[in-house]
């Protein structure tokens, strides 16, 4: 038998009944075993690709010494699995990842959760001690990290010298001289497997013996308070991965589902698609940062067919130099802060077509979408991207949202009226809600409060069932009893032709009690004072007299974290006269 046909043969077996049927009286091990139920997890999904199609390509990627690498779905299966047994060996818990978007942290995704453990993975835009806070609250025994970044853990090795750094180099050396650390790990893991009887995946969890449990902390932004550990579980993260199957429709296109990394696999486990598009047996094009010429290059050479990205990452990819329309539609599922319907019409018209998406880390990314509906296609452009824009309704893995009333007492849940005007919390209760916050239970109670999972988002229920945000409820400017949504103006300000972005807060005003002020960038090659897009919005635009703002600030960019999403406490420190000599985008 040829060397490839004993490797498929071997991993073919894994998914074989054992011999002899496992009867045990622990109810979680019956469950697991039931002949009409098993326990879900994601981690599933790999070895499940590589027994159908093992020579697929999982993984595209240009390595950080500038070579293409490909992996078929059994190398990146044999490596996830070595990386597992290696956990395993070295009984490890939780595993930290400190990597860009790279093969070796897709592959850790499922090895760690092979092995049983938790992986947890944190932004490495973040300020060094935010790095190590989180990784000292999560109680790490090992951090994955890349070769890149290892300096942003001084201050954590200096409180935990005992802990292992696995450092990867992302090359295109799995071994040998040039491999790095993650390899030699990958590889040491593997001759385990073999030296404790070559069990292959069905030595790990791939069915978990309790789908309720942690298999990755997922820590929030930490912006105006200590960042908290999410917990996500395994059949949480099942039920989301398989609602961003059918909503991202990961498989509906020709050929091959083709996805592009440019959302980051450390924000909210990558949304899970990690796992959905490994489900759907896609090509996981990995990309170390964005680069909008690179990534143009992609969706023209490559043909990508799916990509997710934050509303200010397609502002600017639509506006890169290499834009223009493709000859196949690429579906793009936005989300992170709400969109603008002019963003939609600029999209479309690129052949980019939006999923528009909204969710929390607390619900493992989206979990509502805005269904297309075939009556808008006869509407006006403006009125049709308007409504594509709204969050609309909740996914098919997960019960309706609602909307609810925020002038009764905490834990009383009562719903606002669908007529689109009345202000409520979107909440959320379901399937694909966390199961709380890490060594929090307070904050945990105050999350699920009346039984339903709190936003924080402030919004109106149409009366078609669709949810649309005004704004988080920090964020709603009331300027002498008008309550004004400073996503609504800033949705307004991006109409202006030469205005890119814009980013509105609060400030005091004696008379009013508070109003709008607006940051601006501009479209490249453009020249506006802050005083020309005051004088447009007063005269020329479609923004209400009371929302115009008195003052507009036009500045080279916006603050945003690794999402895109504008920072606005870091707006507010600017409009009180702090703004930094230098952004750092985190």
């Amino acid at each position: 038998m040829s060397a490839a046909k004993s490797r498929l043969a071997k991993l073919a077996s894994h998914f074989l009944p054992a011999s002899s049927p496992q009867v045990a009286d622990a109810p979680d091990v019956e469950f697991r075993h039931c002949h009409h139920i098993h326990t879900l997890s994601p981690t599933f999904f790999l070895p499940r690709a590589a027994q159908i199609e093992p020579e697929a390509i999982a993984i595209y990627h240009r390595t950080a010494n500038n070579q293409i690498l490909r992996r078929t779905y059994l190398q990146a299966a044999d490596r996830a699995r070595g990386f597992a047994y290696f956990v395993k060996k070295r009984e490890y818990n939780k595993v930290g990842i400190l990597c860009p978007n790279t093969p070796a942290f897709l592959e850790a995704i499922f090895g760690i959760g092979a092995a049983g453990a938790v992986n947890v993975a944190v932004n490495y835009r973040l300020k060094s001690e935010d790095i190590t806070y989180i990784f000292d609250h999560a109680d790490v025994d090992a951090i994955l990290v890349d070769v890149e970044f290892q300096q942003l853990l001084d201050g954590f090795r200096k409180d935990h010298p005992n802990i292992p750094f696995l450092i990867d180099t992302d090359t295109e050396f799995s071994h040998g001289p040039f491999a790095g650390p993650y390899d030699e790990a990958v590889l040491e893991g593997l001759e385990y497997d073999k030296e404790t009887g070559s069990k292959g995946w069905d030595g790990l969890e791939t069915l978990p013996p309790d789908e309720n449990a942690v298999m990755a902390l997922a820590y929030t932004s930490g912006t105006t308070a200590r960042p908290k550990g999410v917990e996500y579980t395994h059949r949480g993260a099942y039920m989301a991965t398989m609602g961003n199957v059918i909503e991202s429709g990961l498989n509906y296109h020709k050929g091959r589902c083709r996805y592009l990394w440019t959302l980051p696999m450390f924000h909210a486990m990558g949304w899970t698609f990690p796992w959905a598009v490994t489900a759907v047996r896609g090509t996981h094009y990995c990309l170390r940062k964005i680069d909008y010429p690179e990534i143009w290059r992609l969706l023209k050479e490559e043909h990508i067919t799916h990509f997710n990205a934050a509303p200010t990452v397609n502002t600017l990819l639509c506006n890169d130099n290499n834009a223009e329309r493709l000859p196949d539609p690429v579906r793009v599922t936005v989300a992170a802060s709400p969109p603008t319907a002019h963003l939609f019409e600029q999209m479309t018209g690129l052949n980019l077509h939006p999923v528009h998406v909204y969710g929390l880390t607390e619900t493992y990314g989206p979990i509502t979408k805005s269904y297309h509906m075939p009556g808008w296609d006869d509407l006006p452009d403006k009125e049709r991207y308007q409504k594509m824009a709204r969050q609309g309704h909740g996914f098919v893995s997960s019960l309706p949202i609602r909307v609810i009333k925020t002038d009764v007492p905490e834990g009383n849940i009562v719903d606002v009226e669908r007529n689109g005007e009345e202000i409520g919390e979107i909440v959320f209760a379901g399937n694909i809600c966390v199961k709380g916050y890490y060594k929090d239970p307070e904050a945990t109670r105050k999350l699920f409060a009346g039984g339903v999972l709190h936003s924080g988002d402030l919004a109106v229920m149409h009366p078609d069932g669709a949810a649309q945000i005004l704004d988080r409820a920090k964020d709603i400017i009331i300027s002498g009893g008008e309550n004004i949504s400073s996503l609504a103006l800033e949705s307004m300000l991006v109409t202006h032709p030469d205005i890119l972005e814009a980013g509105v807060v609060a400030v005091k005003d004696e008379q009013w009690g508070e109003r709008p002020k607006a940051f601006v960038t501009i479209q490249a090659g453009k020249k506006m004072k802050g005083e020309d897009v005051v004088h447009w919005a007063k005269n020329n635009s479609s923004i209400s007299r009371f929302m115009v703002p008195k003052e507009v600030e036009v500045v080279e960019e916006l603050p945003k974290t690794s999402t895109g999403k504008i920072k606005k406490n870091v707006l507010r420190e600017w409009a009180r006269g702090g703004k930094p000599e230098r952004i750092t985008n985190a």
